[in-house]
This record gives structure tokens, sequence and C-alpha cells, in this order.
């Protein structure tokens, strides 16, 4: 019998997000500059630095890049963003050396994703995440699918419910960005 995902999240000890689709919803303009412009959902940001400051790993492995998101990534205090990431299994397996020595495991990492360049990672996540609006493929390997579609609080969603379950949600020091 395979276990509820939230019977999962208790192992939790990073979090690891996509991009486009995920903590965006994949709409973006083009700046003056010609590049694209994406728009980050606030709450997901707190979220994310959140569980930094809270010692949980938080990283990004997307196929994308841009220079404000990356900037804006920064600023959460994020140290482990790979964009370009054209074969991202190889970002997840470099991303586990570097943790290694904390003992992180596989099993130990909840993933979300939305699209077929995220289906590999899926498969070997300890808990597999999805956004409500993640193409069909993506949301069968789910343990979980958001109720939020990407971009609109779907990593909020993730976070809050593991940290909830870990009993590490609403301390006093939560109160303060």
């Amino acid at each position: 019998m395979q276990k509820s995902y939230k019977q999962l999240l208790p192992n939790i000890k990073a979090f690891v997000f996509d991009i486009d689709g995920v903590l965006t919803n994949s709409i973006f303009q083009i700046g003056a500059d010609g590049k694209p412009v994406r728009n980050l959902n606030s709450k997901d940001g707190y979220a994310m630095q959140l569980a930094i400051k809270k010692g949980y790993i938080v990283g990004i492995i997307s196929g994308g890049h841009c220079d404000n998101v990356a900037s804006a990534l920064k600023r959460l205090g994020m140290t482990d963003v790979y964009m370009k990431a054209s074969h991202k299994i190889e970002a997840w397996k470099d991303l586990l050396a570097i943790y290694e020595y904390r003992g992180l495991r596989e099993n130990q990492i909840l993933y979300m994703g939305d699209d077929i360049p995220d289906y590999e990672i899926m498969q070997r996540a300890g808990v597999a995440c999805a956004p409500y609006d993640a193409v069909p493929e993506i949301r069968s390997l789910a343990h979980y699918v958001s109720y939020k579609k990407g971009g609109e609080g779907c990593a909020r969603d993730v976070i809050e419910q593991t940290l909830k379950v870990q009993k590490n949600w609403m301390l006093k020091e939560d109160h303060i960005w």
C-alpha cells in the first residue's frame, strides 16, 4: 500500500522547485531589452525564505534563465539555483553531491515540477509535487497535486504543509520577515 504524501512530509529536509509553471504562471512579458520578464508570487517568496531561515535546503532547477528572478531568489537567501539546466537530472545529482556531507538523501527532498523536463527528477524525489495546472504526465507522477496553480502560491502550499506536519509553522520567529 502506497503511503499518503502527508506520511512522507515528516522526512523532508529540502525543497527544490522549477521556475516556469511552478514559481511563475508561465506567462511572461518581453522586456524592453527583449528578455522575458517573470513575476514571482510574494507568498511563495515568504515561505521559501522562512524555510531557509529554519535550516531547510531550498533550491531551484530550471531550464530557463531570467536575471530578475535570479536576483530575487538570492535576496530570499537561496544559494542553490540551477538555471539553463537543459538536462535537469544532472543539476539534481550535483545538488545531492553538495549536500551529501549533511546526509541529505533523495527521499528527503520535496520536488515540485509542472512539465516533461521534470519527469526524471519526480521519479526520484521523496515527495513529488505538481501545481494544479501541471501537464497530465507530471500530475500522474505526483504524490500531491496542489490546489494552487503555478505562480499562484503552490510552493507556499507545499512548504506550509511540510512545516505544519513537522510542527515548525507559526512559531514566534515566523512573525519576522
